[in-house]
């Protein structure tokens, strides 16, 4: 089992365990104390671990991005309290980052908080959203503008749950992958992946080959930068690389047509040629980021909003500061900057 302890500097911890089947020894981790949060399809998917709490405090909501929002949020919270939860409780979300992040939200505010255990189901969820303590949910102005940060007392990872994915849901998992492949020089990790080189090594999803490796590759990258900086002052910025174009294109598409890794993965490729047009990477580096965009097929979906409304957006986004957009963009091969000088017509010409 990999162990993986998350120690900030004000005497916070999350314990995240990684291994295969861990999630055959559930009891060990839950008890009478305990309310389960999951969606509709994964409550039948997984109906055997569901059984395992009472009913009474099985949370289920509707399935997808768009049920991300305060109206979901309100259900959550009526039922905790009508069914009088208490401080010693804890809130375990089943899921992926729709149920991670709003069950998160829930356990931050309820009761002035409550403990919390992250189950990740999704390869996106392992590998990025349930790491780090980022919980909330979208309004009509954007996404994720409403939140906290709180960090899970436990996040167990278990890769089983990944054979239940079809390929598309796979594939945006990968969005997020290839966003640490390409930040990991930034990450200030003291291992080194080198996930660059391994995705690098496989054509489309034969990369499941070494996807526990990856897996623990990212959540060792997430952790380490969270530590150093978890309330996102300065290093932790740089896990937004891609956000900013990615959110605005999901929030103008009412969260329905294209995925949060797809949007990751239209982001990345932005901000790569960006960086490109103002002369920071060369044209080999744009090549490597576009072929491996490309081969994971997540540049597949047409993006057909207006330039003009994707920055509108964009202006709208919690990393706006004295009204500049804030951009990460590709300074090396897995180097990151940020910059906040980049004038509006650049980054329209770096929109497809």
């Amino acid at each position: 089992m990999e162990k993986i302890v998350i120690s900030s500097n004000e005497n916070i911890k999350s314990e995240i365990l990684i291994e295969k089947g861990l999630i055959n020894s559930i009891e060990d981790f839950i008890n009478d104390n305990f309310f389960l949060i999951t969606n509709d399809t994964l409550a039948k998917l997984y109906s055997d671990i569901v059984k395992k709490f009472d009913k009474k405090r099985v949370i289920i909501i509707k399935d997808g991005e768009k049920y991300k929002n305060i109206k979901t949020y309100t259900q959550i919270i009526n039922k905790l309290l009508k069914e009088k939860i208490e401080r010693k409780d804890t809130i375990v979300a089943l899921g992926g980052g729709v149920v991670g992040d709003l069950a998160g939200f829930c356990a931050s505010s309820v009761l002035r908080g409550v403990k919390l255990i992250q189950i990740p189901t999704t390869l996106l969820a392992m590998c990025d959203s349930s790491i780090g303590g980022k919980t909330g949910f979208n309004s009509q102005y954007g996404k994720n503008l409403i939140g906290s940060f709180y960090l899970a007392n436990k996040v167990l990872i278990d890769p089983v749950f990944l054979n239940t994915l079809n390929e598309y849901q796979y594939k945006c998992g990968l969005g997020e992958i290839v966003k640490y492949a390409l930040i990991e020089k930034s990450c200030k990790c003291e291992i080194n992946y080198n996930l660059l080189d391994v995705l690098s090594k496989y054509q489309s999803l034969d990369v499941k080959k070494e996807i526990e490796y990856i897996i623990k590759a990212c959540v060792h990258l997430k952790a380490r930068v969270v530590e150093l900086d978890r309330l996102e002052g300065s290093l932790r910025k740089i896990l937004n690389f891609g956000h900013t174009y990615a959110h605005a294109v999901e929030t103008l598409s009412n969260y329905k047509k294209i995925s949060h890794g797809e949007a990751v993965a239209y982001g990345i490729n932005c901000a790569a040629k960006l960086s490109y047009n103002l002369g920071i990477i060369d044209r080999d580096y744009f090549n490597r980021i576009d072929y491996l965009l490309n081969k994971f097929q997540l540049l597949q979906k047409e993006i057909k909003y207006k330039k003009t409304d994707i920055i509108e957006i964009m202006k709208q986004d919690k990393k706006v500061e004295n009204q500049k957009i804030n951009l990460l963009v590709p300074t090396a091969p897995a180097v990151v900057g940020l910059f906040d000088n980049i004038d509006l017509p650049s980054i329209e010409a770096s929109l497809p």
